[in-house]
């Protein structure tokens, strides 16, 4: 059976794109995975996944002196990376970004394995920009980025099959919604995020004359629900979640961005700028242009309720949802997957 290792990490918008393609192949090969401690460790763990940690050090984007022990960190961290591959023999190692995976690539790339990266932004973070040269394809979510790699080809975003598979009527009925009221579905990223929770908060009596709510808070945020208020910490069922939806608000990470838009859902995009490199503001900005969202950004939430409002009604973005081709790019990247697999000799 060919074996297949996968990596990325950092943030859960590096690990569950991998987990969708690892769900996806793991009945015909041998998938493994190779990360930090970090939030991989924990996602991959949860699907039952042979996992291999390595710890990558990150460069922090200011003045520190840690930044000042990379070099030698990395150097431990290549070499253990190195011996991982040695001793398991991947036949192919795919790389969803992120520092985590620096090791893994290297490694693959020096011992003359293959390796493809996929990168979901827009504009591509340091590590795709690091990697590029040692993989066969950079993959990419945005055309435009494909276009900035010689070895870039757009694929689309992996996305898990069960987020397309909801049904409405099912996930309003678990959630307790009726139809008397639109939903709203309130996504703050895998930890939650504060402004968002708190913007909910400060609003939610006027909210909730408009809206039935459904609201993933992150870990330790969930308030006490009410009639038509239904806070929740981490929703595993996310083919529900949206499913039940009229309209979504939410940040702008490029794997959210795409989910919402492939379902055709109206939506609110509040970047987070705060400790980011932009890459939420270009993806929002880029589907505004398209008429496919509405930006807000996050220091005019003061006026959350009124643009939800107009969101919801705004006919010429539920057309333009409508008329959108962007689909899951999980089909294309299988495939590519399996025939960069099998590119140098037939199945073990």
């Amino acid at each position: 059976m060919k074996r297949i290792l996968f990596t990325g990490g950092g943030s859960a918008g590096h690990v569950i794109p991998n987990i969708a393609l690892m769900n996806e192949l793991k009945y015909s090969y041998r998938i493994s995975y190779m990360g930090t401690g970090g939030i991989e460790k924990t996602l991959v763990g949860k699907n039952g996944y042979p996992f291999f940690q390595v710890d990558c050090p990150k460069l922090v984007r200011s003045f520190t002196l840690e930044n000042f022990k990379i070099p030698f960190r990395l150097s431990r961290a290549k070499k253990k990376a190195l011996e991982i591959l040695k001793r398991e023999q991947p036949d192919l190692v795919f790389s969803k970004g992120g520092f985590a995976s620096y090791p893994a690539v290297w490694a693959a790339h020096k011992l003359g394995i293959p390796v493809l990266t996929h990168e979901s932004d827009l504009s591509a973070g340091l590590c795709t920009k690091l990697i590029a040269n040692k993989c066969k394809y950079v993959l990419t979510s945005f055309p435009e980025t494909a276009n900035r790699f010689k070895n870039g080809k757009q694929t689309g975003s992996p996305i898990r099959k069960e987020i397309l598979c909801g049904e409405q009527s099912r996930a309003r009925k678990k959630y307790g919604f009726t139809n008397k009221k639109p939903v709203l579905l309130v996504l703050g990223g895998g930890s939650g995020s504060r402004a968002l929770n708190e913007a909910i908060e400060k609003n939610l009596p006027l909210l909730l004359e408009q809206f039935q709510i459904l609201h993933l808070t992150g870990k330790g945020n969930a308030s006490a629900s009410r009639d038509g208020y239904v806070p929740l910490e981490f929703e595993n069922d996310m083919g529900s979640a949206y499913a039940c939806a009229d309209i979504v608000l939410a940040r702008a990470g490029s794997n959210t961005v795409f989910e919402i838009i492939t379902l055709k859902k109206p939506s609110v995009l509040v970047p987070l700028m705060r400790g980011s490199r932009g890459d939420q503001l270009e993806n929002a900005e880029y589907f505004e242009k398209k008429g496919l969202c509405t930006l807000l950004p996050e220091e005019n939430l003061d006026g959350l309720v009124s643009t939800l409002e107009g969101t919801l009604h705004n006919t010429a973005m539920k057309a333009a949802l409508c008329d959108c081709d962007i689909a899951s790019g999980t089909p294309v990247i299988l495939e590519i997957i399996k025939s960069e697999v099998y590119s140098k000799g037939a199945s073990e």
